[in-house]
């Protein structure tokens, strides 16, 4: 059985993998970079970095490259 931690660690390697940040990295830099800035909510944050990979807001839609 894999341990917890290692599990975590596990899926958040995965998760960069595929492209996905992490939210909670984001509420750790904004707590520390930007404080009493407004922050994403997770839905927000989860479009926000889905747009800006894919080519969203406007740009023509779903790009890969």
């Amino acid at each position: 059985m894999i341990r917890r931690g290692l599990r975590a660690q596990l899926a958040h390697a995965g998760q960069m993998l595929v492209g996905m940040p992490s939210y909670d990295n984001y509420l750790d830099h904004m707590r520390r970079a930007h404080p009493g800035a407004a922050v994403m909510s997770y839905p927000e944050f989860f479009r926000d970095r889905q747009a800006a990979r894919f080519g969203g807001k406007g740009k023509g839609g779903f790009r890969c490259c």
